[in-house]
């Protein structure tokens, strides 16, 4: 053997040692395990990102704060690990506002990749999971119920998966995506927000898409509602629309909610655009929905509470049955949205089925 040879050997065993020697790295993800009656909030400030923060089963009398990116909060289950309003509502901001959970960040620095999930939010004042600036949010398998608002709700963020949740009997909208809610502006992109696989029940709308552009609610199942989905638009630009609304079982949505400063009363609505553009509403399943709100029925354009029309949207390959007064409601004034392929009986204007 060369010394050539025996000098690599000598250098190589000298590497292998080094690297068996080594220490551990200390910035392994951590696991902060919570029991009811301990302080949620202490283990997520003391968590770093890439941990998770495991919440026992039980009931955790607390709402949190998380402003840390690329953090899991999750509990046990959703019917084993349930969050209510705590009894001192001055120990977090979050408390303070009526919110369960807080996902908070800026349009200049969103918190990112934050996951919550396998929980149950019950009972809160305003809120049960509100996230604003974020970024790759996901919230999955969480029960939002009996809260007074929205029972998961956000806003100015972008590329979310709101996914395999049970929104029921909130005060407003089970699921609430928006651009903004303290300002006025044109719509914004969210980003390829998925909203998918959610069951809605009881609430006063299941869904309202607001003022957003790039989304998509798909296969969701909305029923005993005042009203299903609810895609929100103005005059604003960029116009609210370029979004999706497909493969949903909407049925029985016939609960009374009455009038607001904004809206007339509800019930028995399916689909409602208003106020929206290049919209795709295809492939959806929508029956017996029954009411006589102006916004009653299986399907429905209606022009925006400031009177921006619906504009170029596609309402084809749905079966839409036993909607009263009509399956398809085409109540609004522009001619540029196209019905197609729909599987119905009655439509205003006659014909479109």
């Amino acid at each position: 053997m060369t010394r050539r040879h025996i000098a690599y050997l000598a250098c190589a065993t000298a590497a292998v040692a080094a690297g068996l020697g080594a220490a551990p790295s200390t910035d392994a993800p951590t696991v902060h395990r919570v029991q009811p009656g301990e302080s949620i909030q202490k283990a997520v400030d003391a968590a770093k990102p890439g941990d998770t923060v495991l919440l026992a089963p039980g009931t955790h009398k607390e709402s949190v704060d998380i402003t840390v990116s690329n953090l899991t909060l999750r509990g046990h289950g959703a019917h084993r690990t349930v969050l209510v309003p705590g009894t001192d509502s001055g120990r977090s901001a979050c408390a303070k506002a009526g919110n369960g959970i807080c996902v908070t960040g800026t349009d200049k620095k969103p918190v990112e990749r934050v996951t919550v999930r396998s929980l149950t939010l019950r009972g809160f004042e305003k809120n049960g999971l509100w996230a604003t600036g974020t970024d790759r949010l996901k919230v999955q398998q969480v029960t939002a119920e009996k809260n007074g608002q929205w029972g998961i709700a956000e806003e100015r963020s972008v590329r979310s998966v709101l996914t395999h949740n049970a929104v029921e009997k909130n005060g407003d909208a089970g699921l609430f995506v928006a651009n903004t809610t303290d300002t006025e502006e044109g719509a914004r992109d969210a980003g390829k927000t998925v909203i998918q696989h959610n069951r809605m029940a009881d609430n006063r709308v299941g869904v309202t898409v607001r003022r957003l552009r790039n989304l998509t609610v798909d296969r969701n199942e909305a029923t005993g509602n005042c009203a299903a989905v609810f895609v929100v638009g103005d005059e604003s630009e960029p116009r609210a629309g370029a979004l999706s609304v497909t493969r949903n079982h909407i049925h029985a949505n016939n609960k009374y909610c009455p009038k607001t400063p904004r809206l007339p009363f509800l019930q028995g609505s399916g689909i409602v655009l208003t106020g929206a553009e290049e919209t795709l509403v295809a492939w959806n399943r929508v029956e017996n929905n029954k009411g006589t709100s102006p916004l009653s029925g299986g399907i429905v354009l209606f022009k925006s509470l400031v009177g921006a029309p619906n504009e170029r949207n596609e309402i084809r390959d749905n079966l839409v049955t036993g909607n009263s007064p009509a399956d398809l409601a085409d109540r609004d004034t522009a001619r540029t949205n196209t019905f197609s392929r729909n599987t119905c009986t009655l439509s205003e204007p006659a014909g479109m089925c």
